[in-house]
Parts: structure tokens; sequence; C-alpha cells
């Protein structure tokens, strides 16, 4: 195909908000763009009704056509709710614009976009073998900080990236931090605490054998709905009786998790439980600081070694009122990184797209406190784990 005529390539190209009228051209542009792992009309429908996305067009208008548009490109941004990530889904530009520029105007207002929505970071995926696409980016700041074996339907593999979008900060290459799927709702503590493990010794084999072990050890019993998630002395329990040395910040003597729980016999349950893990922690040497977990600490944690587990409220993230545990991976002046185990998807097929969300999600540090806080009571808790000496 013949690319634009210089007299076109003259006329000014509008970048504007996608429509639903623009879905036939966003079909074909597609069609033409990419020979596999195209964007379906279902999910162009979605994405255009979306308001967690930025999804933007490049038009050329033609007045000797009636005002006609042409839509030349196409950008699509996901925004990652309650963090500052966002990732760069799908973006593409028709062979007649190729050269023009266009890819970088287009990569350039998608960062602008996401930057006005709060967003600190932008990730990406691109086929190890799109050496054009690969050398854009670079041009942009995106560095390249793994690679997803066969990701692709045609078993290309893809190179992952990211910028720091809102400000020039320092670029760091993350070691290798397991990521783990909790399998059931409500093991998200032992999901977590699995994956910490395995970040210091990695013979701890994360399986749902061990999941459902850790959650039996250190289950509630009772939440305001369903099974009981996973206390903070409980897992600093399970740890240490693995192997670990563990310690649990947590900046209240009351029983934790009692927020909603209307049921006297349940509250005098959980009472008799709280009571018993604080047995147990002087019983195994648990080292229990009843203060508020601070990113200093995190920071210093990690930096001497050690993994860590934070609680946080899923309300930011799905609008569910539910504690969640977390397994932070990393701390820098900006933000606070975290392995989530769980995609937040129902369905048991997860795809290396979701995956790659869960891990190293960047947290502002300012919005930290904000998140790892749950219910009226404002509990904020912490586990630290390290290997015996």
């Amino acid at each position: 195909m013949k690319a634009l005529p210089s007299n076109q390539q003259r006329m000014p190209i509008l970048i504007r908000a996608a429509e639903t009228e623009d879905l036939p051209q966003l079909l074909e542009l597609e069609k033409q763009s990419f020979d596999s792992d195209r964007l379906s009309r279902r999910s162009f429908r979605h994405w255009l009704k979306s308001p967690t996305c930025i999804f933007i067009v490049a038009v050329l208008q033609d007045a000797a056509a009636n005002n006609q548009t042409k839509i030349l490109g196409y950008g699509l941004v996901l925004m990652r709710k309650g963090t500052r990530l966002c990732r760069l889904y799908s973006i593409a530009v028709s062979k007649q614009a190729k050269g023009s520029g266009l890819g970088k105007r287009i990569l350039s207002e998608l960062e602008r976009e996401s930057v006005e929505r709060g967003k600190l970071f932008m990730r990406l995926e691109v086929a190890c073998d799109n050496e054009a696409a690969i050398n854009l980016y670079q041009s942009f700041g995106y560095r390249s900080f793994g690679v997803y074996r066969n990701y692709y339907h045609n078993s290309i593999d893809a190179l992952r990236m990211q910028k720091p979008i809102h400000q020039r900060l320092t670029q760091q290459r993350w070691a290798s931090y397991p990521w783990y799927r909790q399998t059931t709702e409500f093991t998200c503590g032992p999901a977590a605490l699995m994956m910490a493990m395995n970040n210091l010794d990695p013979k701890i084999h994360m399986d749902q054998s061990l999941e459902l072990d850790i959650w039996r050890q250190a289950t509630t019993i009772f939440m305001t709905s369903g099974h009981g998630g996973c206390h903070p002395i409980g897992l600093g329990i399970a740890a240490m009786e693995r192997g670990f040395n563990a310690k649990v910040y947590v900046n209240t003597k009351d029983t934790l998790f009692l927020d909603g729980v209307r049921s006297e016999h349940k509250k005098n349950i959980m009472y008799a439980v709280e009571k018993r893990f604080k047995q147990q922690a002087q019983e195994t040497g648990l080292r229990v600081q009843f203060d508020a977990p601070s990113v200093q600490m995190i920071q210093s944690e990690l930096a001497a070694g050690s993994a860590v587990l934070s609680l946080i409220s899923t309300y930011r993230l799905d609008g569910k009122k539910s504690p969640h545990w977390v397994t932070i991976t990393h701390v820098d002046d900006d933000c606070l990184y975290f392995h989530d185990p769980d995609p937040d998807d129902t369905s048991q097929e997860v795809d290396n797209q979701q995956i790659a969300d869960c891990q190293h999600i960047p947290l502002a540090i300012e919005d930290f406190n904000n998140l790892s806080v749950f219910g009226k009571s404002k509990l904020r808790t912490a586990v630290v784990i390290s290997r015996v000496n």
C-alpha cells in the first residue's frame, strides 16, 4: 500500500477519543496491522465503552470527500485501579502512515493522558522479533525488565518493558521474584507468604497443598462472610515452623478483623483464636511489635535481605472492602512495588497479560498509607520473614 501522498502528509491529523462509529475502521486497521493476536469486535466494543482505559484514534480529515475521516492509527492504554500503573494494551498505525512519525505522536498522547490520570508508570509487551517497535519504545525511554516465553500464539517471546512516564526516575532491574496465583478467594495470605518464602529459599515448593496447609494454620476462622482470612500472627508462626525467622508489625492489641462480624458467637470464637495466636507467638519466640508498619521499615527490611508481606484493603483496587495480603517486592524513592496473588479473574485460565499486571505493581509512597489500612479500626499490619543464620 502506498504511503500518504505529500499533500496529505501536510494535512493536520487530529488525535481524539475513539468513538463507537469508528468500530468498522478499527477492525479493518487491526486486520491490516496484525497477523495474529488481534483485538476482536467484542473487545473493541468493550474498550470503547470502558471508563478504565484511554482509547484514542488518529484521523485524517479529507475536505475533498465531504469531510469524511480516515483512521490512520489508534492507541489503547488500560488503567489499573488503585495504583499508579497503566499498560499499553495495543497500538497500531496504518501502512499508509508508516514513516510519518504518527506512532510517536500516538504514544506521546497516551503517555500525556495517562499522567493526567495520575499514573506514574507505563508497561507494555512487545514481540522480541519486532525490532521496529522495540526501537521506538527504547527511543521513548522504555527499558526491558523481563521476557515472557511463548507469549504470543505463534510461540514468539514477548519483551516486557516499562517507563516512568511521570518523571525521570532511576531505572532499576529487579531480581526475579516468584509469583503465585492464589487458588481460592480466601488464601491470599498463604499465597503471599509462599512467594516471600520461595524468594528467600527457592527449595520451597509453591503449590495448593502448601497453600491450604498454611491457611488451616493461620486462618482467623471467620470473616464478614465466607471463609476466614489469615491472621498476621498466624502467618508469622507458619513461616517460623517452616524454618524462617519472622516478625509481625500490628498497630493494635485488640482482636483483629471484627469489623462487620455481627454474631456474638463468632466474635467469641475470634477472641479465642486471637488469644491462642498470641500464646503461640510467645511459645515459638515470634516477635510481635505493636506498631504500624511504615515504608521506612519495609525499605530497611528489604535492604537487609528480608521479605515482607503487607495487608491492604482492596477497596481502592476493586471497590470491595476486603482485607488482602500482598508481597512487597521493592521500594525506591517514589514507589512501593508489590506482587498481588489475585488476578481478579473468576476464570481458571489467566493470560500472560493478567499475570504481568499482578507483578511489581507500583504504588506511590504517598498512597501507601491509604491502601495499607483496613476497616473502621484502621488496622495496619505486616509480616517480615528472613533466613535463619
